[in-house]
């Protein structure tokens, strides 16, 4: 019966980790951006908008962006 239970939890939380990829920004000068979800780009602003790590939505220019890789 613990081994089910055991395995229903496993279950449950590889599915829930599965909803939402976390992503790192790379940028020009060197720092390392953890975003919860996948940035989107605005094409005619050039805006990368995210959410942070609290939950905070934040944009950036996407010229100051070397790369965006899921983690």
């Amino acid at each position: 019966m613990k081994w089910m239970l055991g395995a229903v939890a496993l279950s449950l939380s590889v599915l829930l980790s599965g909803c939402s990829s976390d992503y790192v920004m790379a940028t020009k000068d060197g720092k390392m951006i953890m975003t919860d979800g996948k940035p989107t780009i605005d094409k005619e602003t050039g805006l990368v908008k995210y959410t942070d790590q609290s939950g905070h939505e934040i944009q950036i220019n996407g010229d100051e962006i070397s790369s965006i890789v899921e983690r």
